[in-house]
């Protein structure tokens, strides 16, 4: 039996505009393995929720439309080729998610019990009785005072950190084997942060569910994930654990992403280094490296064909040229390698 409760090929994915066709994901292809925390991390824009999204199978089609791959859920299920109904089985039950926004995702005209208790009598077959008791045990679970009074409020009558852990006790509900949270503490101050980063952790060591978390903020990835994946402009440019992503990572765009983190030994007045330029353009993606037009280190390759992924480690890959036997030697930057530190 395979240890992979996902395993995502060469997925691509598009959406039909009226200025043309944007190729969103380009060929994306990670495994996740049963009870494991995988980051995925880029720029805004780079793919990484789009991604997250179509393996829920919650874009609606069209605009967008799967252009090939494949997404293989715990050994059985092929979820590009899953019609409407499977997904609604398979959603909520199997599969759970976080959103990034908790106010837009709850209902304001619902309870906050009567939110849980859905997905819980839908999927479970749970009496109305038996689903707010199990609705009361989420709230406690996720550590929400009073969970008994609580099921009876609003979303309004919360706070956003409250509110965002009723969304993690909702997907966490039925038990799912997947959680996906995309970019769940971007709208919590930093203390709110850190104590939604603890719950998700302890909550994933407890119920075993395996977790995907879509962020930018590479303290997230520091504190919750093993393995970490690096997109930009659709493709997966670095893969690897935390260790090696943060202490030896080996594309420029990584390089990049961990300069432009503060760190506790620079000096106050000390300027965070950018990186310089913009993403390209998705309607029309460049034939070579989409990094190559804002690397100091691009050669003429780079420029022509788009670099396959090396092979580093069994753990660790990255998409660059540099990584040639025949490229010319280049030192990293000084600070890259000390980020997590």
């Amino acid at each position: 039996m395979s240890k992979n409760i996902l395993e995502v090929k060469d997925l691509k994915v598009s959406f039909n505009t009226y200025a043309g066709e944007v190729q969103a994901v380009r060929g994306v292809s990670f495994h996740l393995e049963k009870g494991e925390v995988l980051a995925i991390v880029g720029e805004s824009g780079c793919g990484k929720s789009v991604t997250a999204q179509t393996i829920m199978r919650l874009i609606p089609s069209p605009p967008s439309v799967i252009k090939g791959g494949s997404v293989l859920f715990d050994g059985k299920v092929e979820i590009t080729k899953s019609s409407k109904k499977e997904m609604e089985k398979i959603r909520g039950s199997e599969m759970g998610m976080i959103f990034q926004d908790p106010m837009t995702s709850l209902n304001p005209t619902m309870t906050i019990g009567k939110q849980i208790t859905e997905g819980l009598i839908k999927h479970q077959g749970l009496s109305r009785s038996a689903a707010n008791e199990r609705a009361v045990e989420m709230l406690k679970l996720v550590g929400l005072s009073n969970p008994e009074g609580r099921v009876n409020q609003y979303p309004h009558e919360f706070s956003g950190g409250m509110r965002q852990r009723v969304m993690i006790a909702i997907a966490l509900a039925c038990s799912p084997k997947l959680l996906i949270a995309d970019e769940p503490t971007t709208a919590l101050d930093v203390t709110i942060q850190a104590q939604i980063i603890e719950l998700m952790k302890e909550l994933s060591e407890k119920t075993e569910a395996s977790i995907i978390v879509i962020t930018h903020d590479l303290g997230v990835v520091a504190e919750m994930a093993q393995r970490v994946i690096v997109m930009y402009a659709g493709k997966v440019v670095e893969q690897g654990t935390v260790d090696e992503l943060f202490y030896d990572p080996k594309h420029p765009y990584t390089w990049g992403l961990l300069r432009s983190v503060p760190r506790l030994d620079q000096r106050s007045d000390a300027e965070l280094v950018p990186i310089p330029g913009t993403p390209p353009d998705l309607f029309a993606p460049p034939k070579g490296c989409a990094f190559a037009a804002r690397c100091p280190y691009a050669m003429g390759i780079c420029l022509e064909v788009d670099p396959d992924q090396t092979p580093l480690t069994d753990t660790h890959a990255a998409a660059c040229w540099l990584l040639h036997p025949d490229a010319p030697p280049v030192e990293r930057p000084v600070e890259v390698g000390r980020a997590a530190q």
